[in-house]
């Protein structure tokens, strides 16, 4: 050993100085939101409960959309990593994201997140912040360095709840143009 090392100390089982910040219980403001409302991988079974939870949101049946987009993330795609929340015994959340390893010229992996939605029966109680956090922490796992996702410029909630998560602007424009026919 050389003398700028420390010598080496087993940790002692109840060590004070340990902080346990995966109780889901505890008040401590430092313990990670997912820890509060635990977060699963999506599973083909979650396609009714987040229609449901989409049309409780928004007043629409989007059925299809929601059975296409499941069924990009389940079958055709070699990462999962969609996911549901549950609070009560049901899913009460979900987001559905995709890995591409390039696109445009690009050759970095990235993820695109497609979908968020929480049951509005809870809102405000860390749902859309666990399914971020859980996200965010399996797609860094897989050395993926950004997220990208678009919305409509006036909704106004989501860009706020997405601007709390630290997302920005992109350094890039959406084109788009009108098919005639």
């Amino acid at each position: 050993m050389s003398a700028s090392q420390p010598p080496f100390i087993p940790h002692q089982a109840g060590d004070p100085a340990e902080l346990d910040y995966s109780s889901p219980h505890g008040d401590d403001p430092g313990a990670l939101s997912r820890d509060r409302v635990p977060v699963r991988s999506m599973t083909e079974a979650d396609l009714e409960p987040m229609i449901a939870i989409d049309r409780r949101a928004t007043g629409e049946d989007r059925s299809a959309y929601y059975k296409r987009k499941q069924r990009e993330a389940m079958r055709e795609t070699g990462i999962r990593v969609s996911l549901v929340a549950e609070l009560d015994g049901h899913p009460v959340g979900f987001i559905m994201a995709r890995v591409d390893y390039g696109e445009f010229g690009h050759t970095e992996p990235q993820a695109v997140m497609d979908t968020i939605g929480v049951d509005p029966g809870y809102r405000g109680r860390g749902v859309g912040r666990a399914l971020m956090s859980q996200l965010i922490a399996n797609l860094a796992s897989l050395r993926v360095d950004h997220i990208r996702t678009q919305l409509d410029w006036n909704d106004v909630g989501l860009i706020s709840y997405l601007d709390n998560a630290g997302f920005t602007p992109a350094q890039c424009v959406v084109l788009s143009r009108k098919l005639d026919g």
